[in-house]
């Protein structure tokens, strides 16, 4: 019972007591530094629910320093090696699951169901990278008669790795798997929103992994940009939003030349054909944009084109299925969405609301907060109405906010679904193969699904064009992405 799971309110009174008693450190080889201490507020009620020291420069210093101290023993095991200590990590993560769950549930204001499916997610796909390990090879090249050409797959040494607030934890196990398969070692920093999964996940497997190959720093973009110039860090990983993903490369760009990957925001057009089976639509249309998250994801179809002819028929059924997603606490059995993770998100997605009415844009439904209620809540939103100009067409609002458009040619909607600047997803709905190859290959988006939205598939490369990033994850590439090819000529002959 203390954990929750059959009685939640008292599991969210256990954990909130959990959080506020436990004492808080920056992980594990980072010491104490100088920082100062900020609320974690939990986004369902605006209260505080503890209050956590941020790192400083000393603390970055310390992490990176004991991670370059590491990174040559860490080098030198074999793949197997690593990978078998990154399973033993995923073991030990996994034991403590409900209790991962509850502090994403309590300090992003996520449902606790998902939070237990981020979980297992993060688990699966540390696992999944240690079984790539093997895919770490190099080539033998027949460049000449009687010599050897090699190449070797090598790592770059620490690697920081910035992840943001809407899959806590996931993101925290995920993101450190194919680095420290691939060789390095990894300082990550969390979201200063929501650090508390990541530093409860550096304590429990302090000393699974050798001292030094995996350090937590948590603090805002001070302790970001810190990493980004550190010059013994030469790769860098960044989630988030592209304004701070140009930052990044900036910053980069200042102190050296660096590898940086980005997996940025989008703007994902859902299309919906003549051909289409109009109820599996309907339901992924809610589904793609991950209301779970409220709205909070990249990947989130927040652009939904529907056929001329099916229009009317679909705008009344998604608006009703929309206003029956049940709101309330993330830890309530069958709410399906929370508050947003701070007052600040809150305000964003009200503002980009107020601007499209003011634009002229029809709100068929929410905008606004439920009754009754503190936290950062907002209600689910949808438009139409929306002309190509105005900012709702155009900008990620990263809030649960969806646009819908009626188009009548295939030429009309590809122009238009890539008429913005990002490109990470787009989904596409028709029972027509040859219509459906097609247009996955014309619509300029990294991650593309037929007849499905928000689902991602182990080992497939997730990322962006355009707006959206640079790089692919979750697969062998992101695993490869972390090595740099040396190539070595043995002349012989």
């Amino acid at each position: 019972m203390a954990l929750g799971t059959d009685d939640p309110e008292a599991g969210q009174r256990y954990w909130t007591e959990w959080i506020a008693a436990h004492t808080w450190g920056l992980g594990p080889d980072v010491g104490e530094g100088g920082g100062q201490s900020h609320p974690i507020l939990n986004p369902a009620t605006g209260e505080a629910l503890c209050s956590i020291r941020h790192a400083d420069g000393a603390d970055v210093e310390r992490a990176v320093a004991q991670g370059k101290a590491a990174s040559g023993d860490w080098a030198a095991r074999t793949p197997r090696s690593r990978a078998e200590l990154v399973r033993a990590v995923a073991d030990v993560l996994e034991r403590h699951r409900e209790e991962l769950a509850w502090l994403d549930t309590l300090d992003a204001g996520l449902p606790l169901w998902m939070m237990r499916k981020d979980a297992d997610t993060g688990v699966e796909r540390m696992r999944m990278f240690a079984d790539l390990g093997y895919a770490l090879t190099g080539q033998t090249i027949p460049a000449s008669a009687g010599n050897l050409h090699l190449t070797f797959p090598e790592p770059f040494g620490v690697v920081a790795r910035i992840i943001p607030f809407n899959h806590p934890f996931m993101f925290a196990a995920s993101k450190v798997a194919a680095p420290l398969v691939a060789g390095n070692t990894v300082v990550l920093k969390p979201s200063e929103l929501t650090p508390l999964s990541a530093l409860r996940m550096a304590e429990l497997v302090e000393g699974v992994l050798p001292d030094g190959v995996l350090s937590v720093v948590h603090g805002g973009a001070d302790v970001g940009d810190a990493l980004v110039r550190h010059r013994e860090i030469r790769r860098i990983a960044f989630t988030g939003s592209h304004q701070v993903g140009r930052a990044i490369q900036r910053s980069a760009a200042d102190v050296g030349v660096k590898h940086v990957s980005l997996e940025l925001g989008g703007k994902n057009a859902m299309i919906v054909f003549p051909d289409a089976d109009v109820d599996a639509a309907l339901t992924a249309a809610v589904k793609g944009m991950n209301f779970a998250f409220a709205g909070q994801s990249c990947g989130s179809t927040s652009r939904v084109f529907v056929h001329e002819s099916l229009l009317a028929e679909f705008t009344e059924r998604y608006v009703a299925a929309v206003n029956a997603v049940r709101q309330g606490m993330p830890w309530s059995p069958g709410v399906q969405i929370g508050p947003m993770v701070s007052a600040a998100q809150q305000d964003r997605a009200h503002g980009f609301v107020e601007r499209a009415v003011a634009a002229g844009a029809h709100l068929l439904t929410g905008g606004g907060t439920p009754a009754g209620g503190g936290g950062f809540f907002v209600t689910p939103t949808v438009f139409d109405g929306v002309s190509a100009e105005m900012e709702i067409a155009n900008e990620e609002v990263f809030g649960p906010v969806v646009a819908l458009f009626g188009f009548s040619t295939e030429d009309e909607v590809v122009g238009a679904a890539n008429a913005v600047e990002y490109g990470l997803t787009a989904s596409v709905w028709t029972r027509d193969l040859s219509l459906a190859h097609r247009m996955s290959r014309r619509l300029e988006a990294g991650y593309v699904w037929v007849n499905d939205t928000s689902t991602h598939f182990p080992g497939v490369p997730f990322g962006g064009v355009k707006m959206s990033g640079i790089g692919r994850e979750e697969s062998a590439d992101e695993l490869l992405s972390y090595t740099e090819i040396k190539a070595v000529n043995l002349v012989l002959s």
